[in-house]
């Protein structure tokens, strides 16, 4: 691992009790997505907590998969998305459709009555979906809410970010093997208090050594080597192409209306992509659809 790179993820464990944890910083792959769609500072900072997010969530991939953290609703960005991979490939996108409307740090008040969704995509298998109302200001309570509905394990999270850089907290109890239940419940109430106290100055600027023994100097933590997480788009002309067959051959006629040729970009990464009408009915035959 590079001296000094930001974009890591790392495994914690408290050696004495029930309790695993995730930890993440980001700087590098906010570039990349704030290179690519400009957004507001306010729409930044909250676009950066979804990416720890999904990068929090997925690290308990097993197999090959997408963790997808997104919320809908009818207010002035009606879309906040992020997802990460198993392979810690990291994507967001946001939806403001007037680019001038003033913009809230409160969560409920930019996405609007909506709600928040996680989503497990593991390929060849069924798509796993959980879906809460947006009750709370932060993103890291709405998450850690979903998770008491959703979990056995309780789980909580703690995001910040500003429009250079995030972070996140996730501690989530484990069964209990090395204590009692009574005596795990017990560690789990101390260490989320502890957790509480962190000030999302401290999690921007310390690095993940300093922060976990600022906050748990009184327990013994295992803190496993960092892995990188980066910016990547899983688009393609293949993925690409598919999805304008899908429109139908109606509304594909129509788009070659205008010209011979269809022009297109990925909404993540921004890469350009043109199809010609032969181009589309291949893809329309390696899916086994027809195109005229």
């Amino acid at each position: 691992m590079a001296s000094g790179n930001r974009d890591i993820r790392q495994r914690l464990l408290f050696e004495d009790c029930d309790i695993r944890g995730e930890i993440i910083s980001l700087e590098t792959v906010l570039s990349e997505v704030y290179t690519r769609n400009p957004y507001p500072e306010v729409l930044r900072a909250h676009l950066g907590e979804f990416l720890a997010a999904a990068a929090l969530i997925s690290a308990n991939l097993k197999t090959a998969g997408t963790v997808t953290v997104q919320a809908r609703g009818d207010g002035p960005v009606p879309l906040l998305m992020a997802d990460c991979t198993d392979r810690r490939d990291l994507r967001a996108i946001a939806r403001m459709p007037e680019p001038n409307a003033p913009l809230a740090a409160d969560l409920r008040e930019l996405v609007g009555s909506g709600h928040l969704s996680v989503t497990v995509a593991l390929p060849g298998r069924q798509r796993h979906q959980g879906i809460t109302p947006l009750e709370f200001p932060r993103l890291a309570d709405c998450l850690s809410d979903y998770f008491s509905r959703s979990e056995q394990l309780p789980t909580r999270f703690w995001l910040a970010a500003d429009h250079r850089s995030a972070a996140g907290l996730l501690l989530q109890a484990l069964p209990a093997q090395l204590q009692r239940q009574d005596a795990r419940d017990r560690s789990w109430e101390e260490l989320r208090v502890l957790a509480d106290t962190l000030s999302p100055a401290e999690q921007l600027t310390l690095d993940h050594q300093t922060l976990l023994h600022r906050l748990f100097h009184t327990q013994r933590v295992r803190l496993y080597d960092p892995v990188a997480v980066r910016f990547s788009c899983s688009c393609s002309k293949t993925r690409i192409g598919s999805a304008i067959v899908a429109l139908g051959t109606d509304t594909v006629a129509e788009l070659f209306d205008t010209g011979p040729v269809i022009e297109t970009q990925c909404q993540f990464c921004h890469q350009h992509y043109s199809f010609t009408a032969e181009q589309l009915r291949a893809e329309a035959l390696g899916g086994g659809t027809s195109l005229h």
